[in-house]
């Protein structure tokens, strides 16, 4: 972390999500959680970034439990 572009994310990100979901997670936190003064507890600074792009994607898609993609709401 951070991302630049979608093929520098993790695998288990390009594999599964759809391209707007990993814009959405490429686009996370990390520059604003750089002082960890804004972070909660001793979570470094990729763990916080890395929580809130996962939170940040599922507020716009879910996974669909009987096929495993991940839909748009």
């Amino acid at each position: 972390m951070p991302y630049y572009t979608l093929k520098s994310l993790p695998d288990q990100i390009r594999d599964h999500l759809p391209h707007h979901a990993q814009e959405i997670y490429k686009n996370s936190a990390w520059e604003q959680y750089e002082d960890p003064e804004d972070r909660q507890g001793n979570a470094s600074r990729e763990e916080v970034a890395h929580r809130v792009a996962w939170s940040t994607v599922k507020t716009t898609y879910t996974k669909n439990s009987e096929t495993g993609k991940w839909e748009k709401e």
